[in-house]
């Protein structure tokens, strides 16, 4: 029988945390008190170890991933797993957001204690931290580190005014076109141009344009743009095969200084109740209900409607006609495919992928695939 290995909760008032380390891999045999990971929060970090003995299978987790007290970090079983081999998932419990930060800080700034701690000993300016994604020890690091490698900017390369009304797109897909539409239908922001990693890969090149919006480079051209004077961007990655390009994209923006403002077609609705986090994205058509809740990157697409009293998590995608009914919960990282129906007050678990047209009737457990066209639960 398998052992689960859970994150811990190593505060009762701060469930999420980051993995700021993974000391295993898929199907390593430990021993009781081997090291499996670090993980850190804004009051503390700890090492966790094996309280058994067996192969790591099953591992969910990586350097770097946002996780919540209660997510499923492996499983300890007495052989190595098999190629294909599934492993059940435990359902999450509900747990609180983590508070925000103290007083002290800049408002809503995230930042875990180790990190605060090396930033005041290196200098960092706590206001010139990007608001929104968790800010962890490595972070802080990475930052200085390429202050130190930056030419002087009296002597080299001058940083330009700030200009609030500039903005950048990172990604030049499809969903990057649609946000390009979006931004221009918006009327509020000045499109510099769009970022994209194919650059570097020699898939598209520097100065084409996309849609009138020229290509400025891949992720490398990003501080050049930041001296330029811009400060915001779009992510344009939509992360429908693997949510974790997405959350990469958008944690290289905030290390680089970026920030991610929420977006809603002027055609689409959002109650003025209703509230949105940095980065969420609302397209056109779309309707936002009474008092619903869109965490940090939340895509609605086009023609979804989430309800009353609906909360998403942070990077949820809800594809195009999509229909929440009232109260629905969505665990972050999920995605709901076209189509999709979910009923009542269902609770739907973290790193939930739902296929095209499905109808949700009952709650769905974490890491739980609903194939398309299916309804959840199956009967007969």
């Amino acid at each position: 029988m398998n052992t689960t290995i859970l994150i811990p909760l190593l505060n009762p008032n701060e469930p999420d945390a980051v993995i700021v380390a993974v000391h295993v891999h898929e199907n390593q045999r430990v021993a009781r008190g081997d090291l499996l990971f670090t993980l850190e929060t804004t009051k503390s970090t700890a090492e966790v170890c094996a309280e058994g003995e067996g192969y790591v299978v099953g591992l969910r987790c990586a350097e770097g991933q946002a996780v919540r007290a209660g997510d499923l970090f492996a499983s300890l079983a007495a052989a190595p797993a098999e190629a294909g081999e599934n492993h059940p998932q435990p359902s999450l419990p509900d747990t609180p957001k983590a508070d925000r930060a103290p007083s002290s800080l800049p408002a809503d700034l995230r930042i875990t204690q180790p990190a605060l701690a090396l930033a005041q000993q290196l200098g960092i300016e706590l206001a010139s931290l990007p608001i929104g994604p968790l800010i962890t020890e490595k972070m802080i690091r990475e930052r200085a580190a390429a202050a130190s490698q930056s030419p002087p900017p009296a002597t080299v390369r001058q940083i330009a005014p700030f200009d609030p009304t500039a903005i950048i797109i990172y990604g030049g897909g499809g969903h990057g076109k649609a946000l390009i539409d979006l931004i221009r239908a918006l009327g509020m922001y000045r499109i510099v141009g769009l970022v994209d990693d194919a650059v570097e890969h020699g898939g598209l090149a520097a100065g084409a344009t996309i849609l009138g919006a020229p290509i400025l480079g891949g992720g490398k051209a990003l501080p050049d743009i930041y001296a330029q004077g811009v400060r915001l961007a779009v992510n344009a990655i939509g992360g429908i095969s693997n949510i974790q390009v997405r959350i990469k994209v958008f944690r290289k923006l905030a290390e680089n200084g970026f920030a991610c403002p929420a977006l809603v077609h002027p055609r689409a609705l959002v109650e003025p109740s209703a509230a949105l986090g940095p980065g969420a994205q609302v397209f056109a058509q779309a309707y936002v209900g009474s008092e619903a809740r869109l965490g940090y990157g939340v895509i609605v697409n086009t023609g979804a409607i989430i309800s009353h009293d609906c909360t998403l998590e942070d990077y949820v995608n809800i594809s195009p006609g999509a229909m929440l009914a009232g109260n629905v919960q969505v665990g972050e990282r999920s995605l709901v495919g076209m189509g999709v129906t979910v009923n009542l007050n269902v609770k739907i678990g973290t790193g939930v992928r739902i296929g095209n047209s499905a109808v949700i009737k009952a709650d769905v457990p974490e890491g739980a695939i609903v194939r398309a066209g299916k309804i959840f639960p199956e009967t007969g």
